[in-house]
């Protein structure tokens, strides 16, 4: 789009005089003839025919204007806007091909609201600035550069008008996400809505921009536009709308584990790398009400004092629909009670007309913004100098010479490598010195520079926002800097572990004090054990089992004891919360505490005493818990096992008298025991966690998992494979006692502070976007049930027998299963004490869960930590005093009444049980209710922003190796198929992509709606271009990759490596630098002839190559891999 853009600007440069006397012309013409279709048009839209402003629309003209009126609109002051969400939602933008949009799509309509909207909105091309509320009095606006301000947005709404609104129900706190393929499409997440309301066009977004809390007035719902998938229309036929996967990425991970520390919201619900955010629905159950004999009212109140414009069904006292009572969203908790009565019903009401009306999307518009993303303090792009030239009065030969090309008071461009995000103006003399010396020298080179710049405001007047450049990365194609940028962006912190946070670790060498081991449970004669990657050294859990004399098994999870060494209130502690999680980057870990505790003091490693929090827990022959105790121990971990070195254990048969333990594939073993007791209890273990699992799907647990995409390394650090791998049997074992520790740990602190404890809750998925599923399946004949989790996962299962001859349509299903999901989250019981319903985790089918098995790299598990410590002090507290009574004195006190498996509630709510837990949560730091709610949303924030560094790292060296490989040639299979484009699933990389077909030079494409098949044919016509206008052919050359048959040769099995598939000049590198040694095995991969014919499912070639580096934003390109004579 950039070039296009470019392109169309150097041709108005060219013809500038001749433009300006077309312009002079037009608008005599327009003066002369005003009932022209031109002039219509623009009327219709809400534009005046000459000046292009921005007007309202005729069928809203009065109800705006009341509504404005009643508002008391001015400028914003967003600074006292109540916050709508202490959860700062950032993410990173996914790797979208041909996902801009084009120029030649952008089609304005009108729209409700005033201004105007459109299907894909142009942005201005030109120099244009902000003039901002704080701008310096020399600043030169961007309507200034023009020759003029006009007004580009609706003011927002003040403060009081806004909160007076929320508390009637008139417009509603929302989340406001934007559609990476379309940014003129944004949608709202409203708390409680199960349908996000679509914003349309640039105009109604009115400045907010991807991660805003937004106040957004919802439209009447004849207004409202048809719902695409199987409720309403859609372009592209069998295609799952939308795919905001905000659920977690392998939790495995962190270290490289594979174990699941452990939700099965990562694992199982793997981030996809290429989905876009369209939608952030918020999954609710619905029945779908009848409206037969009920009057619909449609009439556009939109002031926020008439009568509610979502009150269309004349039911404004009710206060529930068909008795589903729906949760007040929390902005709105600190308002009266009749305010939130107002605001619940504005809620009901709007679900009720969204059940009623399936096919229908509700719309709306933005009216201020609440809460500022923190996104707007990075974005990162690259700048774009050659479009100032095109608004200045210079001549084509100042523009060859590079010189003079701009003054102090211009305005440059910034054009961010999301595509959510808006492109920005730069002052120029605000410019760092550096950027500023190279700009004035003609040096064109920074444009292939990679900046960050933090967005300072956006008026109304202004079409871009005003930015300033915070850091320069270096040139945009080196992966340093792509690195540095990725973490820039995220806000990952870099810099080195404070003075004051280091000052409070030990001294090493460090070993156990007398102290703790007469204190502790010792524990070090147990065989205890590792399992992680081999290269892990961060090792914060072990395991170990004994068979008890009742044939039940005794099972130890411990886990490192991190709060011994972290304690709260200190320069360490704060350090720790700050950075709130471990970041990975493959080749790289950013720690949340420093390597002295994180791979050494803290860490299980074997051979050396060591601190943990243990739970041994008694589990009988069914997977029961039958007894279980908790507490602060002394181990010893006698062996480090990889991975492998368990699954090779679980695989093999052995025998203990000819077994050679010298040999090098085997760890060595410390202490007292020997190989033959680590394969004896890794068996056993093995044995259990089939069991628990077996239990666990039983009771109605869900798991999704596809292969995931590994990049190897060289010796030097550089990247020269990928491959695909999916879990053993060995991350599983280690996973379930992970999954069953978390759990325990839960159970326990949710019931000894149930204000206070730190847990982990997934919602149940989005209906609608499971009736798609429902609805893509029974189109390709498989049977899915997902009535709840536990027959979604067991039909799941029926299908993988089902598509054993077909594993790709397999993965594809299971990349579809995971749109659905919603993202998981840390909160504060006492936010939810009143709804335990919404406790629950939705793939664990669990009422409890939280993280305690990884403190090492998760500030959340430190909490859990302290909380469980304190609840087992509380414990021994009560005891004390209830051995002390007279009374008690010939009784037999029960034990572990907080911490064993049957909780003493009636202990718990006694005088001296509740003086017990809070002296301890004293002794512990246990935090607040409101300083643990900040916490957990802090926390949320900070691992999405880790999961963005890991997805966005992994695309990183997939391109990298791409551009190195110059193309690589793969199967894909067509998920959608349509007019404009085909989306297609990569098996080799494991990934969506799109392949857009439409205004292609030289190609037609035949759209058979009624058979969904899409014919490709090659055409000689010859296109035909408006000179002035933006060129909206797209070359064929970028949609399919073209090759003579003679020239194609392919190895055989048996042929050299080197001559591995050998096409023509533009692929020949392939027989370089195959992605991997199995790539020239498998079988060829042929191209295929037009005229093209395909339907949904259909197999098809594609050519993969890097998109991007030093020329714009990284992306992988995928285009049809063609044969023909004619090419």
């Amino acid at each position: 789009m950039r070039a296009a853009v470019e392109g169309s600007l150097a041709e108005r440069f060219d013809d500038g005089e001749k433009e300006k006397k077309k312009k002079r012309r037009s608008n005599r013409r327009s003066k002369q003839n005003p009932s022209s279709s031109a002039s219509e048009v623009n009327e219709t839209q809400g534009m005046s025919p000459d000046s292009g402003k921005i007007e309202t629309p005729t069928h809203a003209s009065a109800s705006l204007a009341s509504s404005l009126k009643q508002a008391n609109v001015c400028s914003p002051n967003e600074q006292g806007l109540s916050k709508a969400s202490n959860v700062a939602f950032t993410s990173m933008p996914p790797m979208h091909i041909n996902g801009q949009v084009e120029p030649s799509d952008l089609r304005i309509v009108p729209m409700y609201g005033g201004g105007f909207d459109s299907k894909s909105f142009s942005e201005p091309t030109g120099c244009r600035g902000s003039s901002g509320i704080n701008k310096n009095k020399d600043s030169v606006s961007c309507g200034e550069i023009l020759g003029g301000q006009k007004s580009y947005f609706s003011p927002h709404w003040s403060f009081e008008a806004v909160e007076k609104a929320l508390e009637k129900g008139d417009v509603f706190n929302a989340l406001f996400h934007v559609n990476a393929h379309n940014r003129v499409e944004a949608y709202c997440k409203i708390d409680g809505v199960p349908t996000d309301v679509l914003i349309g066009g640039i105009p109604a977004q009115n400045r907010a921009v991807e991660g805003d809390i937004v106040a957004v007035k919802v439209d009447p719902l004849p207004l409202w536009t048809k719902m695409k998938g199987p409720n309403g229309s859609c372009n592209n036929t069998a295609t799952l709308e939308g795919c905001n996967l905000l659920t977690e990425d392998n939790e495995v991970g962190g270290k490289g584990k594979h174990k699941i520390d452990a939700d099965h919201e990562s694992s199982h619900y793997r981030s996809h790398p290429c989905q876009n955010k369209e939608d952030a629905d918020q999954n609710i159950s619905y029945r779908n009400d009848s409206l037969i004999g009920k009057r619909i009212v449609c009439e556009d109140n939109t002031s926020q004092g008439s009568t509610k414009h979502l009150d269309l069904l004349g039911m404004a006292n009710r206060d529930s629909i068909n008795g589903h009572h729906y949760a007040t969203p929390d902005s709105l908790k600190s308002n009266s009670c009749s305010g939130q009565s107002e605001a619940v019903n504005a809620v009901e009401k709007m679900c009720l007309l969204i059940n009623s009306f399936p096919s229908k999307r509700p719309t709306g518009r933005v009216v201020s913004i609440i809460e500022r993303s923190p996104r707007r303090e990075g974005l990162v792009g690259h700048l774009n100098v050659k479009q100032c030239a095109s608004f200045k009065d210079i001549t084509k030969k100042d523009v060859r010479k590079n010189t003079n090309m701009v003054s102090d008071n211009d305005y440059i461009q910034l054009i961010p490598t999301d595509p959510k995000f808006p492109t920005m103006m730069l002052l120029v003399r605000k410019l760092p010195k550096c950027i500023m010396e190279r700009l004035k020298s003609g040096d064109m080179t920074i444009e292939m520079d990679l900046v960050a710049a933090k967005i300072d405001d956006w008026v109304e007047e202004n079409p871009f926002p005003e930015a300033h450049i915070l850091h320069v990365f270096g040139r945009s194609g080196e992966i340093q800097t792509q690195l540095g940028a990725i973490l820039f962006q995220n806000g990952i912190c870099l810099s080195e572990f404070p003075p004051e946070a280091l000052s409070s670790l030990p001294c090493v060498p460090w070993e156990v004090p007398l102290k703790e081991i007469e204190s502790r449970i010792d524990l070090r004669n147990l065989c205890i054990f590792t399992i992680d990657p081999s290269t892990a050294t961060d090792l914060d859990d072990a395991l170990s089992i004994q068979k008890l004399p009742n044939e039940n098994y005794r099972v130890g999870v411990h886990i490192a004891d991190v709060s011994y060494f972290v304690l709260p209130g200190t320069a360490l502690d704060s350090e720790a919360q700050s950075r709130s999680t471990s970041v990975y980057m493959l080749q790289r870990k950013l720690p949340m505490l420093p390597a002295l505790l994180s791979d050494n003091v803290c860490s299980l490693s074997p051979g050396v005493d060591r601190l943990a929090v243990s739970m041994l827990l008694d589990i009988n022959h069914v997977g029961d818990v039958v007894d279980r105790w908790i507490g602060r121990t002394v181990i010893h971990s006698c062996c480090k096992l990889s991975y492998d070195h368990a699954q090779d254990i679980i695989d093999r048969d052995f025998d203990f008298k000819g077994l050679n333990y010298t040999e090098d594939v085997f760890p060595r073993v410390y202490g007292s025991f020997e190989w033959p007791d680590i394969i004896i209890s890794l068996k056993s273990l093995y044995e259990i966690s089939n069991v628990l699992k077996h239990k666990r799907f039983t009771d109605g647990a869900l798991r999704l998992e596809n292969p995931k995409v590994v990049i190897l390394f060289d010796e030097d650090g550089v990247p020269y494979d990928i491959i695909l791998s999916e879990s053993k049997e060995s991350n599983f074992l280690v996973e379930e006692y992970m999954l069953l520790a978390n759990r325990v740990a839960a159970e326990v602190i949710s019931r000894a502070y149930p204000d206070a404890a730190l847990l982990r809750r997934h919602p149940e998925p989005n209906v609608r976007k499971l009736r798609e599923l429902m609805a893509f399946c029974q189109k390709h004949g498989l049977e899915l049930n997902t009535s709840s989790s536990g027959q979604f996962h067991w039909s799941l299962e029926q299908i993988r027998e089902k598509l054993k001859s077909d594993p790709v349509l397999y993965y594809i299903l299971i990349s579809y299963a995971t749109k659905p999901m919603q993202l998981a989250s840390y909160f504060c019981s006492g936010d939810l004490k009143d709804s335990e319903n919404e406790w629950g985790h939705y793939a664990l089918a669990v009422p409890f869960y939280t993280h305690f098995t990884s403190p090492l790299r998760r500030y959340p598990d430190i909490i859990v930590h302290r909380t469980l410590l304190a609840t087992i002090e509380a414990e021994d507290l009560y005891m004390k005093h209830q051995k002390a009574l007279q009374v008690y004195k010939e009784m037999d006190v029960q034990k572990r009444c907080f911490t064993g498996i049957n909780f003493d509630k009636n202990a718990a709510e006694s005088i001296k049980g509740r003086e017990a837990l809070s002296a301890a949560a004293v002794k512990y730091r246990v935090p607040r209710a409101e300083i643990l709610a900040n916490i957990a949303a802090y926390c949320n924030e900070r691992k999405l922003a880790s999961r963005n560094v890991k997805d966005a790292c992994d695309k990183l060296y997939i391109w990298f190796l791409l551009k190195k490989k110059e193309v690589l040639l793969s199967e894909a299979r067509i998920l959608g198929l349509g007019p404009r484009f085909m989306s297609i699933y990569i098996q080799k990389l494991a990934i969506e992509r799109r392949i857009y077909y439409d205004d292609v030079e030289g190609l037609t494409a035949e759209w058979l709606e009624t058979t969904s098949t899409l014919v490709l044919s090659m055409s000689t016509n010859r296109c035909t271009f408006r000179r002035g206008l933006p060129n909206k052919w797209r070359r064929f050359e970028d949609v399919a990759l073209l090759t003579c048959p003679y020239n194609l040769k392919f190895t055989t099995v048996n042929s050299n490596q080197s001559d591995a598939i050998k096409v023509d000049d533009s692929i020949s590198a392939m027989d370089k630098e195959p992605i991997s040694i199995s790539d020239t095995l498998e079988s060829k991969i042929d191209p295929l002839v037009f005229p093209l014919t395909v339907h949904v499912l259909s197999t098809i070639p594609v050519a993969l190559h890097a998109i991007g580096g030093d020329d714009g934003p990284l992306d992988i390109g995928v285009r049809l891999y063609m044969s023909s004579y004619f090419g």
